[in-house]
């Protein structure tokens, strides 16, 4: 027995399944964030500062993640490394974040999370990381993307080592000097994602704050 479906009911239940089935992150223009491509990391209410930055608290290496002061800086440019390779970037999958930053720590520009601070006790986001080799050795290395209400949040939990017993959670702020850094922990930072120029998307460049 043949049943009729309603063509607007029809269409409705389609355009669910396929915003159920896609996994894609999404820049602010509604377009999936492509790996090889670069980008801004924005916080989501971007009244009180700008975008993700790499800095020295103490004029040497490594240098720390932090949110720039300026609301009109959009922060330095980055790309997604996943571990899946190429493509577009997929909420929940292990990836490596690289900043296009010309500094004086020389290759330091891939994402880590650092051991806990002794006199913060925090587990600040710092550069030194590296690009793919997944295992113990790399296992602070990896982040992921997932939804935080209508925007998206970092978090660490990375599943490339099944050997390794890691401690997840969400990337948040921890305020010092001043300054807002990248740390381990809740509330999670809401953020956004803008596509950089297709100049910039190719050239690293040297960040101004």
């Amino acid at each position: 027995m043949l049943v009729a479906i309603p063509l607007v009911l029809a269409f409705s239940t389609l355009m669910d399944l396929t915003k159920a089935a896609t996994t894609d992150v999404l820049d602010i223009d509604g377009m999936p964030v492509q790996v090889g491509v670069g980008y801004h990391i924005l916080p989501a209410d971007d009244t009180q500062s700008g975008g993700l930055t790499g800095i020295s608290e103490h004029g040497s290496c490594p240098f720390n993640v932090m949110l720039s002061a300026s609301q009109f800086s959009n922060g330095t440019l980055l790309n997604f490394h996943p571990l899946a390779g190429e493509g577009t970037v997929q909420l929940g999958m292990d990836l490596n974040i690289q900043f296009f930053l010309v500094t004086f720590c020389v290759d330091l520009s891939v994402w880590k999370l650092a051991k806990i601070d002794k006199e913060t006790k925090q587990r600040f986001v710092t550069l030194g990381g590296l690009v793919g080799h997944p295992g113990p050795d790399t296992v602070d290395n990896w982040f992921k993307i997932e939804e935080e209400g209508e925007h998206y949040k970092l978090v660490f939990c990375p599943t490339v080592c099944d050997s390794c017993s890691v401690a997840c959670g969400n990337v948040g702020t921890y305020p010092m000097n001043g300054k807002r850094w990248l740390a381990l922990g809740d509330p999670a930072l809401a953020v956004k994602f803008v596509r950089g120029s297709e100049e910039w998307s190719i050239k690293r460049s040297i960040n101004s704050r």
